[in-house]
């Protein structure tokens, strides 16, 4: 993966870089496979704003991409690598045996032709989805589920991995991207390999209209508010105000929000840094 950077041209192509999609071999993604996407402009259903700084942007198409690999034992030859709208990185279409055609999240290193497989016995190579008792220690892992049969939660945008570092009993030890190590049931699948456009975090934008297309719209800071509007607003000139919170009064930067009496904190064997 790579990234160029553009000519001066015009002010909002001074400081853009973009990606290069050197991966992508297709523009034309799998109609089977595809899902509408209703804008909701961050109302909920009585037509209320419950989320703020929504609104407007592309018109996009879901892409039904499979989180679960519970197609055991089939083999699957990887027909294209995709652009996904809805997601940081890129897709991989798969073909399996029987003809059923499924997308997956692309590693890195997936290539067009390559096979592909998931379940018990598989070997551990890029692409293959495997449960945690049977993955070699060590090894950079992506697509992890929390629970066995749910689907993978963790470890799904570009360029991001987690490492299998133990296992004990029933329990795997993974560190996640977050640098948190937690246990994980053996029972639970992974992807092998890093997530794909590994580049990603390299991108600028270059202007205010980019975030328009992705349906942001822009974003007030609570020190420039009126003090009816948020707990940081008000004062004269740039008054910043005491400590910085959210709107609701609940402390930022710094002050721990996570519940002390949480079910799942037995499960984290060292907290994220």
């Amino acid at each position: 993966m790579a990234v160029r950077k553009l000519k001066p041209v015009t002010p909002g192509q001074r400081h853009k870089v973009v990606n290069t999609f050197e991966q992508v071999t297709t523009d034309r993604p799998e109609k089977s496979l595809l899902r509408p996407v209703k804008k909701t402009g961050g109302r909920n259903n009585t037509g209320k704003m419950t989320m703020r700084y929504i609104g407007g942007g592309h018109k996009q198409k879901y892409r039904v991409v499979d989180f679960k690999r519970d197609k055991d034992s089939i083999p699957a030859k990887v027909a294209s690598i995709e652009y996904d709208p809805n997601r940081t990185a890129r897709i991989a279409l798969l073909v399996y045996a029987d003809g059923e055609k499924r997308y997956i999240i692309a590693p890195v290193g997936l290539t067009v032709g390559q096979k592909v497989m998931s379940g018990e016995g598989v070997t551990p190579e890029i692409g293959n989805a495997l449960f945690l008792s049977e993955i070699p220690l060590g090894t950079i892992v992506h697509n992890i589920e929390l629970r066995p049969g749910q689907g993978a939660v963790m470890a799904r945008s570009a360029g991001s991995f987690a490492q299998l570092v133990a296992r004990e009993g029933k329990y795997a030890s993974i560190k996640l991207p977050s640098g948190e190590i937690r246990m994980v049931l053996v029972t639970c699948k992974a992807t092998v390999g890093t997530v794909s456009n590994t580049d990603h975090a390299l991108e600028r934008s270059g202007k205010a209209g980019r975030s328009r297309w992705l349906g942001r719209r822009p974003r007030v800071r609570g020190v420039v508010m009126n003090p009816v509007d948020h707990p940081m607003g008000g004062g004269e000139g740039r008054a910043s105000g005491g400590h910085p919170r959210s709107r609701k009064g609940l402390l930022a930067k710094g002050y721990k929000t996570r519940a002390p009496k949480k079910a799942s904190s037995k499960y984290i064997v060292e907290r994220r840094k």
